[in-house]
């Protein structure tokens, strides 16, 4: 097992427990990324980029991330809302009139980032390649009637998340998000991550191995929310390895990256809006991401889940290492961590995917591994 890039003195834990995801958790290819205090203090890759393993996993090897990526759409949201440009309180009607269809005029964009808004899936029937036509699906969601009272209760908004958060975006800059995602962050902080892929990048991309069970093949009863959920709009994990899919702006599950540039994206809040040179946001503007939107049981997943603007935030069912921390995970085990208190951004991206929905072991044991570190510096 050959593990190459930067393991800074200190975090041999970390190390350790990246080779033991290849020797004993099955990895196939995969990326961790530690920024510190706006330092890259650990960044490894290693293994393979395609199943048959006749393809190393080289440092520039970038992956589909998905749940990943709306970590990119949040702090996009975020970064707007510091510029003044975008109030989290206002209705969604402000920017996107035409939402206001289905006795949605009263839901706000902060429902939308914390998954409250009743739109976790879609009532038209779709098909997989519909969610490459940007207008049908945001057509379809601005028409459509709430599934459940909006702001009672959060609903994970699997795939719907990006196209709602991303069309009032749309609406204030003229932009698309992946393009508005581009130029305002990941250019200005060196973050190779690409919500809708251009074509040269092709040749770098590793090809996910999806898994065993995928979330439309679990048993949920008829009609339920959760099988609405997954049923429609549906996204096999197959799609992923097509170029319609990675070249698509699909910011709730279609960005593509590594976890080195997760990383460094994620550093800017991490360390208060500032991060490689740049500052981006205010501090209480990078804060933001903290303020709790709601409590409970999520009635997608089923477990209680604690919101944040954009982001999960620790709770008795997810207990985080450190109080001020938020974080998300992609389908198959991508993970995202951001701990405001130590100036940490986590990031571990791999190709061969789990069945969890926000991450998995893999990622979470290499989160403890950073915090071995810590307490032993």
């Amino acid at each position: 097992m050959q593990i190459h890039g930067k393991l800074s003195p200190g975090y041999e834990p970390i190390g350790k427990v990246f080779e033991a995801n290849f020797t004993e958790r099955g990895d196939l290819g995969a990326s961790f990324c530690l920024v510190r205090d706006g330092e890259v203090v650990v960044d490894l890759w290693a293994g393979h980029k395609d199943e048959a393993k006749t393809q190393p996993w080289e440092e520039d090897t970038i992956v589909n991330v998905y749940s990943s990526t709306k970590t990119m759409t949040a702090l996009s949201a975020l970064l707007l809302a510091d510029r003044g440009e975008l109030d989290f309180e206002a209705p969604v009607a402000r920017y996107w009139p035409e939402f206001a269809a289905g006795g949605k005029e009263g839901v706000t964009v902060g429902m939308l980032m914390s998954h409250t808004a009743g739109l976790s899936g879609l009532d038209e029937p779709t098909v997989p390649e519909d969610l490459y036509d940007w207008e049908k699906i945001t057509s379809l969601l601005a028409a459509q009637t709430p599934w459940w009272e909006p702001g009672t209760a959060s609903g994970y908004h699997a795939i719907t998340q990006g196209y709602l958060t991303g069309e009032v975006v749309r609406r204030i800059t003229g932009q698309t998000l992946g393009t508005f995602f581009r130029k305002e962050i990941a250019e200005p902080l060196g973050a190779d991550f690409h919500i809708g892929l251009p074509e040269e990048h092709e040749p770098r991309v590793g090809f996910l191995v999806p898994p065993k069970e995928q979330p439309a093949d679990q048993e949920f009863p008829p009609d339920s929310i959760p099988a609405r959920t997954f049923a429609n709009p549906f996204a096999p994990a197959e799609y992923s390895r097509t170029r319609e899919w990675r070249a698509a702006e699909i910011p709730a599950a279609g960005g593509t990256g590594n976890a080195r540039s997760i990383a460094r994206a994620q550093a800017v809040l991490a360390c208060g809006g500032e991060a490689f040179g740049k500052r981006l946001l205010s501090e209480a503007g990078a804060r933001r991401a903290l303020e709790e939107q709601i409590d409970g049981v999520d009635l997608v997943f089923g477990i209680p889940i604690r919101h944040g603007l954009g982001y999960g935030l620790g709770n008795e069912s997810m207990p985080l290492p450190s109080p001020n921390m938020c974080f998300w995970g992609g389908w198959g085990g991508s993970t995202v961590m951001v701990d405001f208190d130590n100036r940490l951004s986590i990031s571990y991206v791999m190709n061969r995917m789990e069945s969890g929905l926000m991450g998995d072991p893999r990622g979470m044991l290499l989160t403890g591994a950073v915090y071995e570190s810590l307490a032993g510096s």
